[in-house]
């Protein structure tokens, strides 16, 4: 197996592993070359900081859907939640709540995306502390939330199966 190969002969010993590992580091390489949140946080592209820790960087929008629509950043590049180690979550949601609680806000979202289908742009983590305005319908996120009805022995089944894996 690969671990009794010793590293520098594994490449020989697997060529398939090695040349996909290759590939692999090559495709995450240029991604955090071309990532325009790493660049933001390695301070290549200016922002309008807010919040910086060990583990995140935050900073508003350029784009918002309302005023002070801001976006904490984990400073792990990974393009998805379930790819982002532990800690890196754990630091942002009580930066997200100090951006909510500077900006006295009473409404907001706390938005996260993941997937292009899902409307992420950027392949980097990120979450979005959106305002909503209390006078304004069409001011921060406007969405619809479509419910399902009559779907209470589909779900039964689902939380079944979904246990069986948790």
């Amino acid at each position: 197996m690969l671990a009794d190969a010793p590293r520098h002969l594994a490449h020989q010993y697997f060529p398939s592993i090695f040349a996909s590992t290759q590939t692999t580091m090559a495709a995450v390489a240029r991604s955090l070359s071309t990532c325009i949140f790493c660049k933001i946080i390695k301070g290549e592209i200016p922002s309008f900081k807010l919040v910086e820790t060990d583990l995140s960087f935050s900073f508003l929008d350029i784009g918002p859907l309302s005023k002070g629509h801001a976006l904490i950043i984990p400073k792990d590049h990974a393009a998805k939640l379930h790819e982002l180690p532990d800690e890196y979550l754990a630091d942002v949601m009580p930066i997200a709540k100090k951006i909510a609680t500077a900006q006295g806000l009473e409404n907001y979202n706390i938005l996260q995306n993941n997937g292009r289908i899902a409307h992420q742009v950027v392949d980097h983590v990120h979450f979005h502390v959106i305002p909503k305005p209390a006078a304004s319908d069409e001011e921060g996120l406007v969405i619809g939330w479509p419910a399902k009805s009559d779907v209470v022995d589909e779900v039964k089944k689902y939380h079944q199966e979904l246990l069986g894996k948790l």
